[in-house]
């Protein structure tokens, strides 16, 4: 082959020099293709599943101190909780408020908006589950303490009283049917309610709307 003309062909036997990217290219749109697909397969609760621990992940690593997953304990979880009330949308009625215990009150007033129970007991079951898929041992599991559960009913509790709204369990359904209401009480059980002024928290904020910590325990 003559180097100087620059004529020869390239040798079959080589890889791809800059000039001919054609190998790299379709490497990187084949591993684009998988990743679309990888994300389009997750269900809507994975999805909201691994963005709930990735928000819980920046606020261990925001808080002041920084905490470690391994040094999380009930008592962060509930913190955490807490802390996620800035972001909420139902209106929670505090005890001196005119409206306290209606469930449509008939005229805005100054009561601070929370994150409603049905999502907080949501978010909890989700990142529960996530902590033992991320390599956390059952017994350990911070999600799953005590102190947490009586925090989720004191927050039910609390909020069925002052937006006038009863958490009850939904009935099994009898072999005649289901009445009128029944339906109307099952209405009140769902995990997301948005009645009694406010309206409900359309799911947790994600990781990137996360604010610095500056809360401490």
């Amino acid at each position: 082959m003559d180097l100087a003309s620059g004529s020869g062909s390239h040798d079959p036997g080589e890889p791809p020099g800059p000039s001919q990217p054609g190998g790299a290219v379709e490497s990187t749109t084949g591993r684009s293709r998988l990743q679309a697909t990888a994300t389009q397969s997750l269900s809507r609760y994975e999805s909201q599943k691994r963005r709930d621990w990735n928000t819980f992940l920046q606020y261990l690593k925001n808080h002041k101190p920084p905490l470690t997953l391994a040094r999380c304990s009930g008592a962060h979880v509930i913190e955490f909780l807490k802390y996620l009330d800035q972001f909420g949308k139902t209106k929670v009625h505090v005890t001196g408020c005119p409206y306290f215990g209606y469930p449509n009150p008939p005229a805005p007033c100054a009561c601070p908006l929370k994150q409603a129970w049905g999502s907080l007991d949501a978010l909890i079951g989700r990142l529960r589950a996530a902590y033992e898929e991320n390599g956390g041992q059952p017994e350990s599991n911070p999600f799953g303490a005590r102190a947490v559960r009586i925090y989720l009913r004191e927050v039910k509790d609390s909020q069925a009283k002052a937006r006038g709204i009863p958490y009850e369990k939904k009935k099994r359904k009898r072999a005649g049917g289901s009445t009128p209401s029944t339906t109307a009480k099952a209405a009140n059980t769902s995990m997301d309610d948005g009645a009694g002024g406010g309206g409900g928290d359309g799911g947790i904020i994600s990781s990137s709307d996360s604010a610095p910590v500056t809360s401490t325990l």
